[in-house]
């Protein structure tokens, strides 16, 4: 994108990047310096390090901030949070935003929990599901139509759609979102695997199969394991040269990944039973993973996935309703 501004005569004044860096490349969770993108020479303004919002300076002789990042369509995915950031930090200087929207590959279905604002996070800023079935853009719109900024700021904001694509469409990522979502299958498996780093277990952090995998050392399940190795995403993995014992969900193919239409507690469930930890087994950031305390007390007290579902419902419904305002594509058909 920046080659083709550059090429087309725009003056790119600066790149502001998100969480994994400009070029994605970079660990999850891992603060990013500012620095100069070696391929055009402009300004990189890193936006998760120091700061996750566009400061005044930052913005200055700046007309018009274009967004154009591939989004995975899950709520703690944190490239929604910089949008948001970016869309406040814009309004307050009536800058516009103009986002060049793309498929979302989770967008054929909706689920999770809602989030609870009492646990507003940068891994969850908005409250909607887990998978919330919207593009950026589409987001972007019900950010902007619900007051979700604040101050109660109105973004200036133009989303150009995407052509040929609707919410019944299965769309393959033709790069990486991340160094650890490097498959499809990954991306599919997300939703429900994420819920396991608020754990105690490993997800195939420094192995070829991040979030397709999951272990810890003291598993007592031995025909299953991995050993998490530095790798250059991935400096310092949980569990880092110790042999893990787990499950393996490589097996999974894509077809009945999409077939799922959903997200699966039920491998958590699993695994904390199998574990024996107790409340050891969770930390602190399941809930903010989770957008509310409930899921964890939920588990704790021995529900089923489908009674933990059936709490769900009624936030979901309301969430169905409101999102149906802000589409700018064909809805998917019921599953």
């Amino acid at each position: 994108m920046a080659d083709s501004l550059i090429s087309s005569g725009i003056n790119l004044v600066r790149i502001f990047s998100p969480e994994h860096g400009f070029r994605g490349n970079a660990d999850a969770g891992v603060a990013i310096d500012d620095t100069v993108d070696n391929r055009t020479g402009v300004p990189v303004t890193s936006l998760y390090g120091s700061k996750t919002k566009p400061t005044p300076d930052d913005l200055k002789d700046i007309d018009i901030v274009i967004y154009d990042i591939q989004d995975v369509g899950v709520r703690f995915y944190t490239y929604i949070s910089t949008l948001h950031y970016i869309m406040e930090a814009c309004a307050a200087r009536n800058i516009p935003v103009i986002i060049l929207d793309r498929p979302d590959p989770l967008g054929f279905y909706i689920d999770g929990p809602v989030l609870d604002p009492a646990y507003k996070s940068f891994v969850g800023l908005h409250p909607i599901p887990v998978v919330y079935g919207m593009t950026a853009g589409e987001l972007a719109q019900m950010i902007n139509g619900e007051g979700w900024l604040s101050d109660s700021l109105k973004c200036d904001l133009k989303v150009i759609p995407c052509s040929n694509y609707d919410h019944n469409t299965f769309y393959n990522l033709p790069v990486n979102p991340s160094p650890n979502l490097n498959s499809m299958e990954a991306v599919y498996l997300y939703p429900s695997l994420c819920f396991f780093e608020g754990t105690i277990m490993s997800l195939g952090r420094g192995t070829s199969f991040p979030f397709r995998v999951v272990g810890h050392p003291e598993y007592p399940v031995k025909s299953f394991s991995f050993e998490p190795q530095e790798t250059p995403a991935n400096k310092n993995p949980k569990y880092l040269g110790k042999t893990c014992y787990g499950i393996n969900l490589q097996p999974l193919d894509i077809v009945s990944l999409r077939q799922m239409h959903g997200l699966t507690l039920q491998w958590l469930i699993d695994m904390y039973n199998t574990m024996g930890h107790g409340e050891t087994f969770f930390t602190d950031y399941i809930d903010k993973l989770a957008g509310t305390g409930e899921l964890r007390k939920q588990i704790l007290a021995g529900l089923t996935e489908e009674q933990i579902r059936q709490s769900w419902q009624g936030d979901l419904k309301k969430f169905i309703a409101l999102r149906k305002k802000y589409l700018l594509y064909e809805d998917f058909t019921t599953h």
